[in-house]
């Protein structure tokens, strides 16, 4: 019954941090993660631990497709550069400060890289749930950071945990041989999955059928790159890009809607089960010890977390200057930003779910079935520094955004405006072209010229200013939810009254959910 009842709670603890969040002001994953805490003393989930295999095969390829596929390619091209560099070089920077500190504390070399490793990327889950509200450029360089930098760190993860388990020798060429076997054949495998998708996906009809294909999708791009010993991260990251340029031509709108009530509702589960099983770790981790072992767990927790914040911001206090010194091209220096604003991105650098995983993957013995040197102080550490940088970021992180004073962006709704805008004056000059190709009557053309020309009148004024044209459209809203909201309530009546099938009402109501959803979308857009 363990399963079940751990499936309850956890449920429970994500739905109450998530209504808690908005009334207390707090980043849910702070209340998930202390959930979490609270959890590990219950005697029945004090055995409950996050297994390695599930988060980087199951939990891993679903939450970061869904983030490449909500993310903005666009500003991923214009700021590839900074991308590039924190997702790699600051990736090993990182590892190779944690691991100099936690050699310093007593740890051998190999097992401190592990230790570097597992603490170096930042996390795409936790970027996406606290780091909201920030303007677009923060919020893709610091999501297309997190989706990129797991890969990299992986690969050192990879080669710490084989060298010292005795599986492999340490030279440069391995290195070299494994970071371009992990980008490359990632890459490869994601793309290849993205064809393979746009294949089966332009031959089916159903969108059942094709919203299996999008779950799948993620999966079958990781399996494929591990096939090839690729990057399994890079492989879903390229898939999603790949796909999130593609699936606007080739899905349809029922298909669509679907998937995507899918993935929200899923990665957000699955985001908020996974705070709460990293606060019963951190909880379980902790238990262990007696009370002096306790002290000196948190000074050197504190100390390798003050390593992983400094590392951050030493980088974004060095690499801009070292930019502009050798670059001075105009359109580089436009794309410069304050110190202020690379304070809120150094606050934004969080750990999460993936350091704890790989921290809990590895090898419990060597090759030689000896235990594997310093496996607990690797787990406990990470552990530790996990919980900690993600509280203290987490809430200081409203607090410095207001301190920095980011101009407001007003480009995603300038953007909108014009997309909308665009859109319905070339619709309605391609009217008369599209009536004759229908072969509508006269008088469907000029019912639906007549919808146009309001449409258009609407958003015009809106554009304008007019507050009395929006509010009459608002007004307009309001009325037909309310008498949607009436067609209902009579369906059910008949339903109640036996004067219609069950059958009969939920076709009706789907109907009538279209046209409230509509209706809703566009009160609030208005």
């Amino acid at each position: 019954m363990l399963g079940l009842e751990l499936v309850v709670v956890l449920g429970v603890c994500v739905l109450a941090s998530s209504v808690a969040s908005g009334r207390l002001r707090v980043a849910a994953p702070v209340l998930l993660v202390g959930c979490g805490a609270v959890l590990g003393f219950v005697p029945g989930l004090q055995s409950v631990s996050l297994p390695p295999e599930a988060m980087l095969l199951i939990f891993l390829p679903a939450l970061l497709y869904w983030e490449s596929l909500t993310t903005s390619l666009r500003e991923i091209r214009s700021n590839l550069r900074v991308i590039v560099l924190t997702s790699t070089v600051l990736v090993i920077a990182t590892a190779a400060a944690i691991a100099w500190v936690g050699h310093a504390l007593g740890l051998p070399w190999g097992p401190a890289w592990v230790l570097g490793a597992a603490l170096a990327p930042t996390d795409a889950t936790a970027v996406a749930a606290i780091a909201r509200g920030l303007p677009r450029r923060t919020t893709t360089v610091i999501k297309a950071e997190s989706l990129i930098n797991d890969g990299t760190a992986l690969v050192i993860y990879g080669i710490a945990v084989a060298v010292t388990a005795g599986e492999a020798r340490y030279s440069a060429g391995l290195v070299g041989w494994r970071f371009l076997l992990s980008y490359v054949g990632g890459a490869a495998a994601g793309l290849l999955c993205a064809w393979l998708v746009v294949q089966v996906r332009r031959r089916l009809d159903n969108p059942l059928h094709e919203s299996v294909v999008s779950v799948l999708t993620p999966f079958a791009a990781f399996l494929l790159a591990e096939l090839v010993h690729g990057s399994g991260v890079i492989a879903v990251v390229a898939a999603g890009l790949t796909l999130s340029q593609i699936g606007p031509r080739l899905v349809r709108a029922d298909a669509r809607q679907q998937s995507e009530a899918f993935w929200r509702l899923s990665t957000f589960l699955l985001n908020g089960s996974l705070f709460v099983l990293i606060g019963v770790q951190a909880h379980g981790a902790i238990r262990t010890l007696d009370g002096a072992e306790v002290l000196t767990a948190f000074g050197t927790i504190g100390l390798v977390a003050l390593t992983v914040v400094g590392t951050r911001v030493a980088w974004s206090n060095t690499t801009p200057y070292i930019i502009r010194a050798l670059d001075r091209r105009p359109q580089q220096r436009l794309r410069r930003v304050g110190a202020r604003q690379r304070v809120v991105s150094t606050a934004a650098g969080f750990r999460g779910a993936v350091s704890l995983a790989a921290a809990l993957a590895v090898p419990e013995t060597t090759t030689s079935g000896a235990p594997f040197p310093f496996r607990e102080e690797i787990v406990l550490i990470t552990s530790g520094v996990v919980v900690l940088t993600l509280v203290v970021q987490s809430l200081l992180l409203p607090v410095i955004v207001r301190w920095a004073q980011l101009p407001e962006d007003t480009a995603v709704d300038e953007e909108l405006r014009l997309a909308q805008t665009t859109a319905s004056e070339e619709a309605y000059e391609a009217l008369p072209v599209l009536a004759d190709k229908v072969g509508v009557s006269d008088v469907v053309y000029k019912r639906v010229l007549a919808e146009y020309d309001h449409h258009l009148e609407v958003m015009r004024s809106a554009a304008d200013g007019d507050e009395e044209a929006t509010q009459a459209e608002a007004e307009y809203a309001a009325l037909r939810l309310e008498l949607i909201a009436h067609k209902r309530a009579t369906v059910v009546r008949l339903r109640d009254e036996r004067a219609i099938d069950d059958i009969v009402l939920r076709t009706v109501q789907a109907r009538l959910d279209v046209e409230e959803v509509r209706l809703s979308r566009r009160e609030v857009d208005d």
